[in-house]
């Protein structure tokens, strides 16, 4: 049974922002560690760190030559399970690092030459060059590490979803990047009948990780080698009928052999292949799509026309003011993943004096909300929404309101979702007098605008490009 079902959310998986994972056993995803680096967060920035910190730990103790430290680092991550991710076959058990794994990785990154020439920088580095090392375990390591950020990612979520929480639960072993130790505490978590669950934020969980021993050999590695072979005039050497001369990859591939030894020992040789390397992973990534996320968990994609009837059929009024909110947010959660992702709800700002609706992470990497961000070179890295279930036409007040939420650090750019009543040129001119007099750009979404942005979804006009906000854009210019 899936979270949603098992805690009786009234939501699919297309409008949760964490993978609706089934709570017995285990879905195969799994955590990207390099997928943390493109979350623009403070939730994000704090995993990263976590993750440097700890290699940087472990790293520095072995090339220091204290092996004990070195294997208590590593020995002290568990297989974890809490999250319901990974390859069990049945019942979620765990999969990944343990005694005896943290033992056979610290032999290898002590005898690995990628550690002591200096080479490995980052976590998702090892899978290049260290044997044993899968995507499995690379996601096993990433959840011990920053498992305290989950803990709150899950508390956070059972907030807002009412999901029931256990107090002085275990946590299971939390990295402290500022001691660069292990410590243990006793938290609030959600706890299934199979056991404490740790909920993951989709966007950061991939089918396997982004980096990948295969790709970096076959178009990093193999071409170096046959640059080489040429310019020695090696046996490997062809010459074609038009005099031009080239090596085939079967052959080095003949003469080499293929895996992580040979990934390494060349790139020993030439550092240079994995700068290049990582200035491919260097581009943001979007999340996983719906489509990728449904085939993943063996969920539906999203019902389109269900969600917007739950917003449209929300009486307008004041009485319905929270049943309209969580309808926009199910909806929008939905509608604008993957180019916006991690709602919070109700997020504080100015410690804690004002309150936004909803503020998202801004992911886009094309469409509206990139063009906005990039093209149009305004402040975007959040979006902000405000929820008014007015009966009534709003005002220059709730402009305002939403204006005053903006700054160049969180964003200029936000939506004024409301029921559509009173005269909408007059808003659009309300909302343009602010957006001239510099402060910000408030776009006015009512009902008729949100069914034209779910309808471009339901007849795949144009995807994430959402060209009715670049309408509704222009028009505060």
């Amino acid at each position: 049974m899936r979270i949603s079902s098992y805690y009786e959310l009234g939501r699919t998986q297309s409008s949760l922002e964490f993978v609706d994972v089934d709570t017995y056993k285990d879905t195969q995803l799994f955590l990207d560690p390099h997928a943390l680096r493109w979350v623009d967060s403070e939730w994000g920035n704090q995993c990263v760190s976590l993750l440097q910190s700890f290699f940087s730990a472990v790293l520095d103790a072995i090339q220091q030559e204290n092996h004990q430290l070195a294997q208590q680092l590593l020995a002290s991550m568990s297989e974890p399970n809490e999250t319901r991710l990974g390859l069990s076959k049945g019942r979620a058990r765990g999969r990944g690092m343990g005694r005896d794994l943290a033992r056979e990785m610290w032999e290898a990154l002590r005898k690995s030459r990628a550690v002591s020439t200096g080479l490995l920088e980052d976590l998702e580095d090892t899978i290049l060059f260290i044997e044993g090392i899968g995507f499995d375990i690379i996601s096993d390591i990433t959840t011990n590490i920053i498992r305290g950020s989950l803990i709150e990612f899950t508390q956070d979520a059972c907030r807002y979803y009412n999901i029931p929480m256990e107090e002085d639960v275990g946590s299971g072993r939390i990295w402290n990047h500022h001691s660069r130790t292990w410590m243990h505490q006793y938290v609030s978590l959600s706890v299934t009948s199979d056991g404490p669950l740790l909920l993951v934020p989709k966007s950061i969980v991939r089918r396997s990780t982004s980096f990948e021993p295969g790709e970096y050999y076959t178009h990093y590695v193999l071409p170096v080698l046959q640059e080489e072979e040429l310019r020695a005039s090696s046996l490997l050497v062809q010459t074609l009928k038009n005099g031009d001369r080239k090596v085939t990859k079967k052959s080095v591939r003949e003469k080499y052999g293929e895996g992580k030894v040979i990934n390494l020992d060349t790139t020993i040789k030439d550092p240079s292949i994995l700068d290049r390397y990582r200035k491919s992973k260097a581009r943001p990534q979007l999340p996983p799509s719906h489509e990728e996320i449904a085939s993943a968990t063996e969920t539906p994609m999203p019902d389109w026309e269900s969600l917007l009837e739950r917003v449209l059929s929300v009486p307008p009024g004041k009485d319905n003011a929270n049943t309209y909110h969580l309808a926009i947010e199910a909806l929008l959660s939905a509608l604008f993943y993957p180019a916006l992702d991690l709602p919070q709800r109700e997020f504080n700002i100015h410690e804690g004096r004002k309150r936004i609706d909803i503020q998202y992470t801004n992911r886009a990497t094309e469409g509206f909300f990139h063009w906005v961000r990039v093209q149009h070179e305004t402040p975007a890295a959040f979006i902000a929404v405000e929820c008014k279930n007015y009966g009534s036409e709003i005002s220059n007040p709730e402009i305002d309101q939403l204006a005053m939420r903006f700054s160049p650090m969180r964003g200029q750019v936000g939506l004024l979702c409301h029921r559509g009543f009173g005269d909408k040129s007059r808003i659009i001119r309300k909302c343009r007098d602010a957006a001239q007099d510099h402060h910000g750009f408030a776009i006015a979404l009512d009902d008729k605008d949100i069914k034209i942005l779910v309808e471009s979804r339901i007849n795949g006009i144009d995807g994430i490009m959402f060209r009715h906000l670049v309408e509704r854009f222009q028009e505060l210019l």
